[in-house]
């Protein structure tokens, strides 16, 4: 696996990083009053650990497959495959929300169509802000025990794993790299310790910076919140930007 697959994995882990559970609720826990240093690592441990053993599992999985297929021939499709998958991504991502926009105002009643168009993406579940919602009061409440935040973790990372296009992008290249199996465990336990890399950067800035960074922290929770909660049509583009870019290299195309 050469440096140009590796910064490619390193930009999907940085994706990532932006979820729900990798930052929006580390945010909750850092514009405490009080940060619980032990809590906020347990819940990063959580997070973490879990996709490192999802990933582990899709790879081993994935690379036996593989394998089974390689046997009755040439594996180059797999390269095509991926870039097929990365310019759907990438034209969703370039085109979707104004698509979606579209359709809304197509099929939106006369006078509904500014409440359809502000509205939350077709498909996305309701609950989501109030799921958030309860997973932070669960988090900073009076009985947030250890037990409640490892549990609060893997509630967020179930939620969100099957989701997660860059996390699911990255298993792919891992196995497509066809690296040995200690080597592919290791390059999916670097993806998760990047994922989380800038939430563990956040903790350290509020624990130098004490309080004079709670209301940064707390404005920067709410927009993330706000952005993750809607149509982020970008982290299509750019994990489908990624894989056209991988799929291409190795197709000799670029």
């Amino acid at each position: 696996m050469d440096l140009v697959t590796l910064g490619l994995l390193a930009g999907l882990a940085l994706v990532d990083s932006t979820s729900i559970g990798t930052l929006v609720l580390p945010l909750v826990l850092l514009t405490a009053p009080r940060v619980d240093v032990r809590r906020y690592l347990v819940f990063l441990g959580t997070v973490g650990g879990f996709y490192a053993l999802v990933g582990i599992g899709l790879v081993l999985g994935a690379d036996a497959a593989v394998r089974l297929l390689a046997e009755v021939g040439d594996l180059t499709w797999l390269r095509w495959v991926e870039l097929v998958v990365g310019g759907v991504l990438l034209t969703a991502g370039l085109v979707g929300d104004l698509v979606l926009a579209r359709v809304r105002r197509w099929r939106a009643p006369r006078g509904a169509v500014g409440g359809a168009v502000g509205g939350a993406v077709a498909g996305e579940p309701a609950a989501t802000p109030r799921r958030t919602a309860s997973w932070r009061s669960r988090l900073v409440g009076p009985g947030a025990s250890y037990r409640v935040v490892v549990g609060v973790g893997l509630a967020a990372a179930l939620v969100e794993v099957a989701s997660m296009l860059p996390f699911l992008g990255a298993v792919g290249i891992i196995t497509a790299a066809d690296l040995p199996l200690a080597a592919s465990v290791g390059v999916v336990v670097a993806y998760a310790l990047v994922m989380v890399a800038p939430a563990l950067l956040l903790l350290a800035g509020r624990l130098a910076l004490g309080s004079r960074v709670e209301g940064p922290l707390a404005r920067f929770s709410g927009w993330l919140e706000r952005v993750t909660s809607g149509a982020s049509w970008w982290v299509f583009a750019v994990v489908g930007l990624l894989l056209v870019g991988d799929a291409s290299r190795a197709l000799g195309l670029g």
